[in-house]
């Protein structure tokens, strides 16, 4: 079964324009909460589950395009600029439509090996292999966004690390 089946229908295109969506909608939960926080003095446990949620989704928005981009074959450069629009608020969005108009996100799955050298390397077999089962590649991913933002939680505010 592949990623591309019928059956789940979540392409290399649906799955990054999923992301950066959420990602834009994470901005504005976490820009809601500071100003209610920062600019009406309301502190609420909203801020905290808005902030929670955008770092989720930032983390899970940042490895996807990860996978997308070497599923795409976008090359170090795309793939890091990709990640870096997350930083700025709303930035994937405009991003994701650049992607779609020069069809970097055209396509399905890579999951067999084919003549392109860029094929022989490890990441690439380990990606295809993944690839190949879904279901594992999946937990992999939910695991390691979950395991990522954990251990950003017990690490607290970066303004806490020197202390």
């Amino acid at each position: 079964m592949s990623l591309t089946t019928p059956r789940t229908g979540l392409t290399p295109r649906l799955f990054y324009r999923t992301l950066a969506i959420a990602e834009a909608v994470t901005w504005t939960l976490l820009i809601a909460g500071m100003l209610l926080k920062y600019a009406a003095g309301i502190d609420t446990p909203f801020g905290f589950a808005a902030g929670l949620a955008h770092g989720f989704v930032f983390i899970a928005y940042a490895a996807t395009a990860v996978l997308v981009g070497i599923n795409q074959r976008w090359g170090f450069p795309l793939i890091a600029g990709a990640v870096a629009t997350a930083i700025v608020p709303y930035a994937t969005v405009p991003f994701d439509r650049w992607l779609e108009r020069t069809g970097r996100l055209e396509g399905s799955w890579r999951t067999e090996k084919s003549d392109d050298p860029r094929d022989r390397t490890v990441i690439d077999g380990l990606v295809r292999w993944m690839l190949r089962r879904p279901i594992l590649l999946g937990t992999v991913f939910v695991i390691a966004v979950v395991g990522v933002v954990a251990g950003m939680l017990v690490a607290g505010p970066p303004s806490e690390w020197g202390a």
